[in-house]
């Protein structure tokens, strides 16, 4: 995050960014993680920071979900977004924007664990807006929430 404070992060490279997501599902996690609905999408940018984006989104999923992890990568035309869906209890309409905000932690995660300084959604937020793109959150069709990862598509 400082790093993009202060605008010193380098210029990033095409990434296959389907092939970081199955690798960081691979990761041993609590629950399996479904990555059916990954196709292909190259981006521009750093391939740690990439790494680091999909994992904040895949173990915020995993402390919340209650049995489902679902993850979809497609591109539609100039547009490449990641979506990570979870079964748990969702992110109410109020705190779907401050939870990009750094050191949140809403408080259902904080009786639910000790964990984490509510950075990982600021970095995924930060290196989409230094990509040209941009993270939100909805509902999920699996009950719980749903984060996206909007990015410009690498040519």
């Amino acid at each position: 995050l400082a790093r993009h404070d202060e605008g010193l992060t380098p210029p990033g490279t095409v990434v296959d960014l389907d092939d970081v997501v199955i690798a960081e599902a691979r990761r041993a996690r609590s629950l399996p993680v479904d990555v059916s609905g990954v196709s292909a999408g190259r981006v521009r940018g750093r391939h740690d920071e990439l790494a680091r984006v999909v994992a904040h989104l895949l173990d915020n999923a995993t402390r919340h979900a209650r049995s489902t992890i679902r993850v979809e990568l497609r591109t539609d035309g100039e547009q490449v977004t990641l979506a990570v869906d979870d079964d748990g209890p969702g992110v109410a309409d109020a705190d779907r924007e401050r939870v990009f905000d750094r050191f949140v932690r809403l408080d259902e995660a904080r009786l639910r664990d000790t964990g984490g300084a509510g950075l990982g959604l600021a970095v995924v937020a930060a290196v989409a807006a230094a990509s040209g793109g941009s993270a939100s959150v909805t509902d999920s069709a699996l009950g719980g929430a749903r984060f996206e990862l909007h990015l410009p598509a690498a040519p």
